[in-house]
């Protein structure tokens, strides 16, 4: 944990001092009139509020149905690391303080959404590299893995089409839902191999 908050803590040192060429990439993504890709950049930012919950009930009845306990405690840790993801990012957010680009340069980024004060980092991003995460420590599967990063990429990207992150919002956005689902995942590992060793120990 304290590793994570050290690198987001070095991201937004050479944020502040690489600003002209996050503006520069920001403007690429940004500019020029899409009804269509606006549209369904839009879409697909808002799909993280109903994806994140749906995920985490899904691999607990995925679990249930299976009659499979593991699944069901998989879910549990999903929900937990999505949790701290989302508590991280708004913990950040406030104490950072990084205006919204359409805020800081209205006459280069067209803002194609309403959103809150702060920038940093990407709220959306994180919910879903944080769900993304989830499923593949869950199933571990290419095929579960593959489609779940893609989704996560295109939210990160939406963002920034729509005007309210800087790429750099995006990138931590994305470490910090990455980084919540292995924390959680090397607890939980921690603690079974802990329950394990007593248990080995009462037999002997």
């Amino acid at each position: 944990m304290r590793k994570g908050l050290i690198l987001l803590l070095l991201l937004f040192t050479l944020i502040q001092q690489g600003q002209n060429y996050d503006l520069h990439w920001l403007k690429e993504m940004n500019n020029g009139n899409n009804t269509g890709l606006d549209q369904g950049m839009k879409g697909v930012s808002f799909s993280v509020y109903p994806v994140m919950p749906v995920t985490c009930i899904s691999i607990w009845a995925h679990g249930h149905f299976s009659n499979n306990k593991e699944l069901k405690s998989e879910a549990y840790k999903s929900a937990l690391s999505i949790g701290l993801a989302l508590g991280l990012t708004t913990g950040l957010k406030y104490a950072i303080n990084r205006t919204r680009p359409y805020t800081e340069f209205p006459n280069e980024i067209i803002q194609r959404e309403e959103t809150g004060p702060y920038s940093f980092p990407s709220g959306h991003t994180t919910g879903a590299f944080s769900t993304a995460t989830a499923l593949s420590l869950t199933y571990k599967k290419w095929y579960v893995s593959v489609p779940a990063y893609l989704y996560a990429g295109m939210m990160g990207y939406s963002r920034m089409r729509l005007g309210v992150h800087y790429p750099s919002d995006v990138l931590g956005g994305a470490i910090i839902g990455i980084g919540s689902g292995i924390l959680i995942w090397q607890i939980d590992k921690k603690i079974k191999k802990k329950k394990e060793k007593k248990i080995s120990a009462a037999v002997e």
